[in-house]
């Protein structure tokens, strides 16, 4: 079996809090460095108890420490920098690329972030100065400046001299561009291994150049580089003036941060919380979420109060009830999630909406019919009472239903309200399919089993 990288974190986490001896610990890392990548060295050092980081951040070399730190989430960040004397924290911001800056500038202190804009030299300044005109919402903030651009009447011959020098990764082709930098087409890099030194680029430029716009929103762009199939796509602005690129991988890692984001968000928790966050932090992230989801058990518990004298009456309705409501969670949440990822991709829209909401309503009714029947069969084992039987397939069947409508139009509802689905959906959706199967089977109770 195929071992990735990955795999290796628990077993190196394991030895270095278990070694007792620094000889041993360089040796982890070496090999660590040697078998990981530097998103998961970094991963490794958030595994790490505090008390026990700082130790082994002693032994990494500078260039190892530049490349976890950079990697590492928003409170492991600061942490870190809190933790180091202040000299050692200025050192880690010598090198720092434009690009890394402005993802730190988000969670350092200012202090910091100017220390840092200090050490960027001329090219780099302007790079950062672009950026800093757009928001962070936009893909003019984020873009990658390694984009080969030429002058349109450079030869061949004066490409080839450029590529000698190395290209950057993920370039297939180079731009060109007009004095003003305009974006005048693009050259495939395979051609010029067939052209003659002397022919110029714009002989056999492509001129219909797709291209993005640095006020375009950064989620939305990273969707259309990834369905391009292409490994990079220029970033011009108003007066077609190319700024950057943004690369495939940028995409997919900004997909990701959508997608990691919506599943911390799904849970109560931020995306960028230390593993080993304070107790008090943790529990204030969570918390909120704990006491949204106090309110909508009690509504539910409300609604079963209800229905007391019923309960009393036909005991065997307070057994089976946990039954009812988490076949209804369980079938919402399977079409909460389907939903809430098409949103996420684009992919629910109002002309194909209805005709998803049908679907998922077939599914809710098939597996209503089946399942209802399964445990209408089984509580007649159980009971050996008809009507009981009966009052459960039925609340089984409807509850089913409505959990497949609530899973489409919950977080429709709350995409058009401008409120994450992901957030807010699960609890939402909890509360509506515990509310209907509860009135569903005890008002079905009341009415066929007094």
């Amino acid at each position: 079996m195929i071992e990735y990288p990955i795999d290796q974190l628990p077993q190196l986490i394991d030895e270095l809090l278990q070694c007792d001896t620094t000889e041993r610990k360089n040796k982890l890392l070496a090999d660590a460095k040697e078998t990981l990548s530097t998103e998961h060295l970094s991963l490794l050092f958030e595994a790490l108890p505090k008390e026990q980081r700082l130790d082994i951040w002693q032994l990494l070399d500078e260039d190892t420490q530049h490349e976890i730190f950079i990697n590492l989430g928003a409170d492991s960040c600061r942490w870190l920098l809190q933790s180091l004397d202040e000299a050692d924290g200025f050192k880690l911001l010598d090198e720092v690329s434009v690009e890394e800056l402005l993802e730190l500038e988000e969670i350092i202190p200012e202090r910091f972030v100017e220390y840092a804009r200090r050490q960027l030299d001329e090219v780099q300044t302007k790079q950062y100065e672009l950026a800093q005109q757009y928001n962070q919402e936009q893909l003019g903030h984020w873009l990658d400046f390694d984009a080969i651009k030429v002058s349109e009447k450079l030869t061949v011959a004066g490409a080839r001299k450029i590529l000698q020098k190395g290209l950057p990764q993920y370039t297939e082709v180079i731009y060109l561009v007009s004095r003003k930098g305009t974006l005048i087409g693009e050259v495939p890099v395979n051609a010029l291994f067939k052209a003659n030194d002397s022919d110029t680029l714009l002989s056999f430029a492509v001129h219909d150049v797709a291209s993005l716009h640095a006020d375009d929103d950064l989620y939305e762009a990273a969707e259309v580089v990834i369905h391009s199939e292409r490994m990079a796509m220029p970033v011009v602005n108003a007066d077609n003036k190319l700024l950057g690129r943004l690369k495939v991988t940028s995409a997919y890692e900004l997909r990701q941060e959508v997608t990691d984001e919506a599943a911390a968000k799904a849970g109560g928790l931020r995306e960028d919380e230390d593993l080993f966050a304070s107790v008090r932090k943790s529990a204030k992230n969570r918390g909120i979420w704990l006491g949204i989801n106090l309110a909508t058990a009690f509504l539910a518990s409300w609604f079963i109060g209800l229905f007391g004298a019923t309960i009393e009456q036909v005991v065997a309705l307070a057994v089976l009830m946990p039954v009812v409501a988490s076949m209804g969670g369980i079938a919402g949440s399977q079409t909460l999630t389907v939903i809430v990822r098409g949103l996420a991709l684009g992919q629910v829209t109002d002309s194909n909406r209805k005709a998803l909401l049908k679907k998922e309503l077939r599914v809710g009714a098939v597996n209503g019919c089946v399942w209802a029947m399964v445990i209408g069969v089984l509580t007649y084992v159980w009971f050996s009472d008809v009507m009981l039987s009966i009052t459960i397939t039925v609340a089984i069947l409807l509850n089913l239903i409505a959990a497949s409508l609530s899973g489409v139009v919950i977080p429709s509802i709350l995409d058009k309200m401008k409120i994450d689905p992901a957030l807010s959906g699960s609890v939402i959706l909890t509360t509506v399919t515990d509310i209907i199967g509860f009135v569903t089977f005890l008002g079905l109770g009341s009415l066929l089993l007094l």
